[in-house]
């Protein structure tokens, strides 16, 4: 993503309250961008499955997906007085996470954004919920929008991995941080930039290789990794003119450290990168992006590699 010129905000219908909105049009009204409206919308009882399909059951989807627009069209009425062009869009497409996805590739979406609440254990390890499918899947930037609204000048931290640990592309550092600067530019941001690492690989390396009982140095072992990890993590930093204060290197797990980082500096946005390979590495794949989804204090933007592809078929399904 080199500019921002078509943002996806997606609705719940359900809901009074649209934080992902208020951000999506924050965003645009500042990049100048359009923005688009859309309710994904399924009724297991209008849509045929039970039933054979009749035309009272398809006049009643009709209906639905007409009331879902006129509920755009007031949600956007505000937001065009503000200057903002807003288009509005009511489909029929289940799974839900699999409808946004298709509506926003086919639509050329920048950017999607969509609310995000806490989230039971349970349905975090069994992923059945629509915000781990979608950062499984989507291959367009994805902000996931807690309930905090943004300030004037808020705060991006990019976190990155330069060692390229969990089989990640190195390419998607460059990508994360160009993100993080492009909104930081378009909304006059400020953006740093954050990188762990666990001391306890290098010791866990080392003892695994001592075939015979010696003293190890374990000091000077953490110490030789720190300035590894150090030494990559400046040059990725001082590549894209980020200063010294605004690069933070920490030791510790990444799910338990992001949020911290995030909460000292009053973080407003955090954006990091995950990879789905296929559906049976996924609780591998972006683990470390759904662990830390649920203990940040702020909003996660979740950035896929150029050359993804999502396992979500484009096809719409059928009304039924």
């Amino acid at each position: 993503m080199r500019t921002i010129t078509r943002i996806l905000s997606v609705i719940d219908p359900t809901a009074k309250d649209q934080p992902a909105l208020r951000h999506a049009a924050w965003l645009a009204e500042r990049a100048g961008a359009e923005l688009e409206l859309l309710v994904c919308y399924y009724n297991e009882y209008l849509s045929g499955d039970r039933l054979f399909d009749s035309p009272s059951l398809e006049k009643a989807r009709g209906e639905v997906i007409a009331n879902q627009e006129q509920h755009l069209e007031l949600l956007a009425e505000p937001i065009r007085k503000a200057g903002v062009v807003v288009t509005t869009t009511a489909v029929w497409d289940h799974p839900l996470f699999e409808g946004i996805v298709r509506h926003a590739i086919s639509s050329n979406a920048d950017i999607v954004f969509k609310d995000t609440h806490h989230h039971s254990a349970v349905t975090r390890a069994l992923l059945t919920n629509t915000d781990w499918n979608l950062i499984r899947t989507c291959p367009i930037p994805l902000w996931l929008v807690k309930p905090k609204d943004l300030p004037e000048k808020p705060i991006f931290v990019a976190a990155i991995d330069p060692m390229n640990q969990h089989d990640k592309p190195a390419a998607l550092d460059d990508e994360i941080i160009q993100i993080s600067k492009l909104l930081g530019e378009t909304v006059g941001g400020e953006v740093h930039a954050f990188h762990s690492y666990d001391p306890r690989i290098a010791v866990a390396t080392a003892t695994a290789n001592a075939y015979i009982p010696v003293s190890l140095p374990f000091d000077e072992i953490e110490q030789q990794m720190h300035e590894d990890h150090q030494k990559r993590f400046t040059e990725i930093t001082s590549f894209h003119g980020l200063a010294d204060d605004h690069a933070h290197l920490v030791a510790g797990l990444t799910h338990e450290e992001l949020p911290l980082i995030a909460e000292n500096l009053k973080a407003d946005v955090v954006v990091m990168g995950a990879v789905a390979r296929n559906r049976w590495k996924r609780l591998f794949i972006g683990a470390t992006a759904e662990r830390t989804l649920e203990h940040l204090p702020c909003d996660l933007l979740i950035i896929k590699p150029d050359w993804f592809q999502s396992p979500v078929e484009l096809t719409t399904h059928n009304a039924a």
